[in-house]
């Protein structure tokens, strides 16, 4: 983790005086947070979190869903448009969190552990990242691993390896959150092999020695973690073989330079083994960040390659045939590199393993409150599982006020919760964008289709992700970026609700399947192989028909009669129904319009027209094949003309 990054994440954060845990957060688990089968139909549920802290995951009045549509900017929820299972939210239990934990007494232990892993009464955390060994966030007075000898020693054997430091403090913490929440998975990762691995002989730098006995041994070491790990009853469920892989200087903590041939190494000797000792184990990739830092790239030792696409070669080694996924953290690039690989990938899952909040050393509560709570939302809350992450897991579960104890690295971390020196434990926003997640979206949830107009680098409209969990009940997450009121509707089928969000809010909806009744529910087309052209902004025709609400074709100049986009479906497409979306761009929706067809592009025929009301035009046809779609504009006004997304349903 670089220490010199986390102030580019979070401007004008500080530390959160959240409420205390006896507050807000046991109001909150005190009501329904399922919003489930106790409901009438058509109910749906309603969580909020503002960034002036006056509500932390609030229950709200309910609203309904009702028949039609809306005027307003419209979430379309696609039940039927299916993509990554999940896999759970959450932090690490790092030696730092484990030892302020153990500062407190028993009674306010429990409370702090039930806050975060329990649903009655906490946010239900189902995912953990474990350190193997050191970190910088380490409570202990020197580094370690669970393989330390004496400067110029070796153990190939093994025979010094042992856990029993974490017996102390760790394993017990582990084993109760194990017992709070059943369904927590476990990732684990080392930040640095034992020194007499590694050249220089020191946790802090350096990379392994580039001898195969080497590779052999610390494959070994790894798997005897998790064989010894799940003796003393936490599973691992997932591993990957170093932290940052690329953080060549680590500011004094462990930290290892661990080249694509040198990880696909070790790789190769630990999926055999894992296969013995732990077949549920499976291995992740990478373990770092959207794109190479570049600290990390200035500091690629002379002649070498920096490896910059590190994920995408780790992949096309032999050792990929051991490797499930890819592990991703926050503090260089956006979430966006994570769909890139997946689609060069497919079959190969992709993880989100590490974020911090940071605080200024001038930053108030309140600013870092709000500052955090905003990006993190449409940073990793939304935009991490909007590209195709299966976890996320955020840093520290629990520091001292002051973003301690670490020996080297951070000294600006924050974790999810604060304790201070009388003893009192709050809530930080973290706690409540993980929160958002972990309460509601179960393990297996499957993430579904949702338009979604906002963006991670901040464009000041509304973003969100849906899921459905096992049970049918669809969970909605949804940020207003901008800092007013924000009104919308949320759409399912032929049904709706509305909703205004406060500014830079963070809100969950929840719903059960029978909320949405049995009405028509039409199957959205995939547009991939289309084109678009249009009489004005040509150079744009092709945004509103990519699938993503945040972007857009506009007409660049006030509507007029004769203005048109047409779409060209590649072949004869059965449809009926035709969306024109005008998204978040208030004012942009036609004031009239015609949907016309085309089987050559030349001879066209009206299939619907109609004066635009609002964002959303659902054009119902009569059931039409056709190649060219062409909406035109029929009515003039002062504001421009947006398409954010031309859909087609059938």
């Amino acid at each position: 983790m670089h220490s010199t990054t986390r102030r580019l994440i979070v401007t004008g954060a500080a530390l959160a005086t959240a409420a205390a845990l006896t507050g807000t957060a046991t109001a909150t688990a005190a009501h329904d947070a399922r919003g489930g089968a106790q409901q009438p139909p058509g109910v749906v549920s309603v969580w909020v979190t503002t960034p002036d802290g006056a509500q932390r995951l609030a229950p709200q009045a309910p609203v309904r869903f009702r028949g039609g549509g809306s005027p307003r900017t419209t979430i379309t929820v696609e039940p039927r448009q299916t993509y990554q299972r999940m896999v759970g939210f959450g932090g690490a239990l790092t030696d730092s969190s484990a030892s302020v934990l153990s500062e407190l007494t028993p009674a306010a232990r429990d409370r702090a552990m039930r806050s975060m892993f329990s649903r009655d009464g906490g946010i239900g955390v189902s995912f953990l990242r474990q350190p193997i060994g050191s970190s910088d966030f380490t409570a202990a007075s020197e580094h370690y691993t669970y393989d330390d000898v004496a400067p110029g020693g070796t153990d190939f054997g093994l025979r010094h390896f042992s856990i029993a430091h974490d017996e102390v403090q760790i394993l017990p913490l582990l084993r109760q959150a194990r017992r709070l929440n059943p369904t927590l998975e476990v990732v684990a990762s080392p930040w640095s092999p034992p020194a007499w691995m590694k050249t220089g002989d020191s946790l802090v730098g350096g990379r392994l020695i580039d001898d195969p006995r080497i590779y052999d041994a610390y494959a070994r070491y790894l798997a005897r973690f998790v064989r010894d790990y799940t003796r003393a009853g936490v599973p691992i469920d997932y591993l990957t073989v170093q932290n940052e892989p690329q953080n060549r200087t680590p500011s004094g903590y462990p930290g290892t330079d661990l080249p694509v041939r040198q990880e696909a190494a070790v790789i190769e000797r630990l999926g055999p083994l894992l296969q013995r000792v732990s077949p549920r184990t499976k291995i992740l990739g990478y373990d770092h960040n959207w794109t190479e830092h570049p600290n990390d790239v200035a500091n690629t030792p002379p002649g070498e390659d920096p490896e910059t696409d590190y994920p995408y070669r780790l992949l096309q080694t032999p050792a990929a045939r051991w490797v499930a996924g890819t592990a991703y953290h926050c503090y260089s690039g956006d979430p966006s590199a994570q769909t890139a690989l997946h689609d060069a990938f497919p079959r190969k899952d992709v993880f989100f393993t590490e974020c911090s909040g940071s605080h200024g050393a001038t930053d108030t509560p309140e600013q870092y409150f709000r500052s955090t709570l905003t990006w993190h939302a449409r940073t990793i809350t939304i935009g991490v599982t909007r590209n195709w992450a299966r976890t996320i897991s955020d840093w520290n579960l629990v520091l001292h006020h002051d973003g301690g104890p670490h020996l080297g690295g951070c000294d600006t971390c924050t974790g999810l919760l604060d304790v201070h020196p009388d003893g009192s434990v709050t809530e930080n926003a973290e706690y409540y964008t993980i929160g958002h997640l972990s309460k509601f979206v179960d393990k297996g949830a499957v993430r579904i289709g949702s338009t979604s107009f906002g963006t991670t680098g901040w464009n000041g409209q509304i973003m969100d992700v849906a899921f459905r969990n096992p049970d049918g009940t669809t969970v909605l997450v949804v940020h207003n970026e901008n800092d007013d009121p924000r009104s919308f509707a949320v759409a399912v089928g032929d049904r709706s609700f509305d909703y205004t969000l406060p500014g830079g809010a963070l809100a969950t909806f929840t719903w059960p399947a029978s909320a949405v009744g049995h009405g028509r529910t039409l199957r959205q087309l995939s547009l991939a192989d289309a084109t678009a052209t249009a009489t004005s902004s040509p150079a744009d025709a092709a945004l509103a028909i990519d699938a993503d609400a945040s972007t857009r074709w506009s007409s660049g100049t006030a509507q007029a009669p004769v203005q048109s986009l047409t779409v060209d479906l590649g072949k004869r497409t059965a449809f009926a129904r035709v969306a024109v979306d005008a998204g978040d761009n208030l004012g942009d929706y036609p004031r009239g319009w015609t949907v016309s067809v085309s089987d050559d592009g030349t001879a066209w025929r009206d299939v619907a027209s109609g004066t635009g009301t609002g964002q959303l035009i659902n054009a119902d046809v009569p059931p039409t094949t056709a190649r060219f779609v062409r909406v035109t504009q029929t009515a003039t006004s002062g504001s421009w003309w947006s398409i954010a997304d031309l859909r087609l349903y059938r």
